[in-house]
């Protein structure tokens, strides 16, 4: 079937979080707390936090999910006292705010060749962001944008894949997905009869072949003939 549509990630493939969401952020809002967090902290304490990140069994959409893992970053970067929990409520909060959001260089000029092919766009993302204001403050060019947060079940879910593809009046075999994770974005788009495709920005994943390392070398992976 002809491809007739590509759907993308959002957090790490089409953005990344600003300063306010990162180590100094981190740092900033700790000291709003009385907290001492420290930023060369950061890296290791959120890779120990992944490790504890745990989904709800139903793949439901749960905010509080996320508070902890924030928390435990927190806590990672030595805010060991009773407000962590406080601090990193604050700081989920703040990841709901798309101006703290920048959209990576390769994106635009991406979806402009898409769409020179005739390409239906779409976003499915697992956040409680409005991404319909995301959508806006971005200047995006999408056709639809579904999130977890209003639907209710985050990737790898099929009903959320199935939701942007009902909007895009698009088949899963003429539509394509595009994510940083293997388990959410690839293999859940595989689940429904899509294609999905790996983009690997930091090559976390050397051991795949079949990737992208940016979205300027997706037409030719798409096999679209130059526009």
């Amino acid at each position: 079937m002809p491809l007739r549509a590509v759907l993308f990630d959002v957090d790490f493939t089409i953005a990344k979080p600003g300063p306010d969401l990162g180590p100094e952020g981190y740092r900033r809002l700790g000291e709003r707390f009385g907290l001492g967090l420290d930023p060369g902290r950061y890296a290791e304490a959120r890779a120990h936090a992944v490790t504890t990140l745990e989904r709800h069994p139903e793949l439901d959409h749960d905010e509080e999910v996320w508070v902890l893992f924030t928390e435990q970053i927190v806590r990672g970067m030595g805010g060991t006292s009773d407000r962590a929990y406080e601090c990193a409520v604050e700081m989920t909060r703040a990841w709901e705010h798309a101006q703290n959001f920048q959209i990576f260089e390769d994106v635009l000029p991406a979806f402009a060749g898409l769409r020179a092919h005739g390409l239906k766009l779409g976003l499915v993302s697992n956040t409680g962001r409005n991404l319909d204001e995301f959508v806006r403050h971005h200047g995006l060019d999408v056709d639809a944008a579904v999130s977890s947060g209003i639907h209710g079940k985050t990737k790898p879910h099929p009903t959320i894949f199935q939701a942007a593809l009902r909007r895009l009046e698009v088949e899963p075999a003429a539509a394509v997905m595009v994510g940083d994770s293997i388990e959410d974005d690839v293999e859940g788009a595989k689940a429904v009869g899509m294609r999905g495709l790996l983009l690997d920005r930091e090559n976390r994943y050397p051991e795949v072949d079949e990737k992208l390392t940016d979205l300027l070398a997706l037409p030719a992976a798409l096999g679209l003939s130059p526009a």
